[in-house]
């Protein structure tokens, strides 16, 4: 079993050999025969592949013949529009602008196309034209829509309390204030608080179209040329604005030739000029500038700069003219003023102006602010020094207020109008307390005064008139410092120093003039031998006195007190309180004295011959007469 077992085994093996070779012998077959079928499959699959890309190729290529067909129709659309212009409908012909520029961006990126070259040289001119189509437009737009604004607008635009009555401040006429009564109050109404609304020049519809054309010339390139035509359309209509305000150009030469009363009033339109260009031409420039160019600052700031620059000039030109002129005390006032109108507009300006391309016109204006401030303070040194040294010779014959005192006091006065001004001005070149300062200034101006005055009362032969001037011009001095705020700054010792300077004057004049004809009724030097006779001998009374001594002292007294009378009729003191005050002094003295007089030797006269020729006045007469004392009666005016 073993054995057949092993037999049948054994059978099997080789069998499953034989299988086995028979298989291995079959898939070698296999084998040669795939090697076989790919060979002859290789060319098909080669063919497949490219069949597969070039169909990829094709779509690739239909996709980008499309994208560039519908290029080429855009631009077509585009160009159609940019060749109708811009006139009908300015926003389809941005929009065909801006898709031109999408068309040449595309072509730029893909120069690869045989067509690109042609087709960008053709977008570009077309993007040219379309660009100086623009321009036009905007040129056209700009000046259908900027006209001069009137002077009645502007004033419109103005504060209440700043709008002319009657004409207008280019326009002068006979109810026009005069400047210093007027345009200096005008800035102490609180302008600092006062809102001001500045014109339209530009209607706000046609700003945004004005921007959008900006930006696509911006875009182009064509900066230069926008701020060219901004330039060119806008300057003319803002100088016109200002001319037909009043604004003149005027040179050194012609400031120096005007007359004062000329020059003064054209330097308070200067001011209304200065204020309504500032606050409201050039701000309403601005606005237009900063909406228009919105995005572009440079070129916003280098319109405004480029279109004010004319303006400008004329306006401070004018300001120089003046600051450089000769030098006179009457321009102290307005010098102020225009340096005021300078400070009150420093901050608008300084806004206004901002920027790189503003920075010269700015400087110029703080420029003429400085020369202004400059030649104020040195016209202020030239009026103390010109006080002291008057050597005018105006006589006031009648011993009155000289015009130099009040036309001093009137200025020192009207320069407390301008104290904040004038503190600003000390700060502004000095270093210390700006008050003490103007005190300082004021007490050398009324010492400067005096002195002068000293000097002028002695062109007087009668020294009872000198005194008699010095009271009264020193009375003005001390009156008037009372009544005004110069008692702050000089202080209650100056008045009560001064105003005893004055009765020392009264009492010197007292003297002086009424001295020699009190002698006349003193009792010394009346009896004939110096003492008194008992035994009463004819001609003498009991105690000696002389009848004839008494008729001359009598006739004496006549003679000098007419006299006075005539002479001092003839004096002025023109301030009532002061007047009657000096009339009592000398009343108090004279009529007492008379009357005693009369009293004791009247009657030595009265029992002779002719005693009206001795006795001439009663002590009522004396009064009434004393009452015509001062009162500056001419020689030929008829006696009361």
């Amino acid at each position: 079993m073993l054995r057949e077992r092993a037999s049948m085994m054994r059978e099997a093996v080789q069998k499953s050999q034989s299988i086995t070779d028979n298989m291995v012998s079959i898939l070698g077959s296999f084998d040669h025969r795939l090697s076989v079928l790919e060979t002859a499959m290789r060319p098909t699959q080669i063919r497949t592949h490219a069949i597969r890309k070039a169909h990829e190729n094709i779509d690739r290529t239909l996709k980008a013949a499309d994208v560039i067909l519908s290029q080429f129709d855009l631009s077509r659309q585009a160009e159609a529009k940019i060749l109708k212009g811009p006139h009908e409908d300015l926003e389809s012909y941005l929009e065909a602008i801006e898709q031109l520029r999408n068309n040449i961006r595309f072509f730029n990126n893909n120069k690869s196309f045989k067509s690109s070259d042609g087709v960008l040289n053709n977008a570009n001119s077309l993007l040219a034209k379309a660009i100086s189509k623009l321009e036009d437009e905007f040129k056209q737009l700009l000046s259908s829509y900027s006209k001069p604004v009137e002077p009645e607008h502007l004033f419109e635009c103005l504060p209440n309390s700043m709008r002319p009555s009657s004409g207008s401040p280019g326009h002068q006429d006979s109810n026009s204030k005069s400047h210093l009564s007027s345009s200096h109050a005008e800035h102490n109404n609180g302008t600092d608080n006062t809102v001001y609304t500045p014109p339209t020049l530009i209607p706000p519809r046609i700003l945004p179209l004005l921007h959008d054309l900006s930006q696509q010339m911006v875009q182009a390139g064509h900066q230069q040329q926008l701020v060219k035509i901004y330039r060119d359309t806008r300057s003319p209509v803002l100088e016109e604005s200002l001319r037909k305000l009043g604004v003149e150009k005027l040179s050194k030469d012609d400031v120096q030739k005007m007359q004062w009363e000329v020059l003064e009033f054209k330097i308070g339109n200067w001011i209304h000029f200065m204020r309504i260009a500032v606050k409201l031409l050039f701000a309403g420039e601005r606005k237009v500038c900063d909406q228009m160019f919105e995005g572009f600052d440079q070129i916003k700031d280098q319109c405004f700069a480029d279109v004010t620059t004319g303006s400008v000039a004329v306006l401070l030109s004018f300001g120089d003219a003046i600051s450089k002129s000769k030098r006179s005390p009457e321009k102290l006032f307005v010098l102020l003023d225009m340096y005021e109108i300078m400070r009150e507009l420093h901050s608008e300006i300084e806004s206004l102006f901002r920027g790189k391309s503003c920075n010269e016109i700015r400087e110029s204006a703080f420029g003429l602010s400085k020369r202004l401030a400059q030649t104020a303070q040195e016209t202020f040194r030239d009026f103390e020094e010109a006080v002291e040294k008057d050597a005018t010779k105006t006589a006031v014959s009648d011993g009155t207020v000289h015009p130099l005192t009040s036309y001093v006091i009137n200025y020192v006065k009207f320069l407390f109008d301008y104290q904040s001004t004038l503190k600003q001005l000390f700060q502004e070149f000095e270093n210390g307390d700006s008050h003490s300062q103007l005190a300082a200034v004021t007490m050398r101006i009324m010492q400067a005064l005096q002195t002068n005055l000293d000097g002028k009362s002695k062109q007087y032969k009668d020294p009872a008139l000198t005194n008699l001037f010095l009271m009264n011009n020193i009375h003005y001095m001390v009156r008037s410092v009372r009544r005004s705020e110069a008692k702050d700054l000089l202080g209650d010792d100056w008045v009560q120093r001064h105003r005893r300077v004055v009765q020392q004057h009264a009492n010197q004049y007292k003297r002086i003039a009424w001295a020699k004809i009190l002698q006349c009724l003193s009792i010394q030097g009346l009896t004939s031998s110096g003492g008194s006779n008992p035994m009463g001998v004819d001609g003498q009374n009991s105690s000696g006195v002389s009848r004839a001594l008494v008729k001359e002292r009598l006739k004496t007294f006549n003679i000098q007190f007419e006299e006075l009378h005539q002479r001092q009729s003839q004096w002025t003191v023109p301030d009532t309180e002061l007047r009657e005050s000096l009339r009592l002094a000398v009343a108090e003295v004279l009529l007492p004295a008379y009357r005693s007089f009369i009293k004791r030797f009247g009657p030595m006269v009265e029992n002779g011959k002719n005693p009206q020729k001795y006795i001439r006045y009663s002590a009522e007469d004396l009064e009434r007469m004393l009452g015509e004392f001062f009162e500056g009666k001419t020689l030929n005016e008829p006696k009361r």
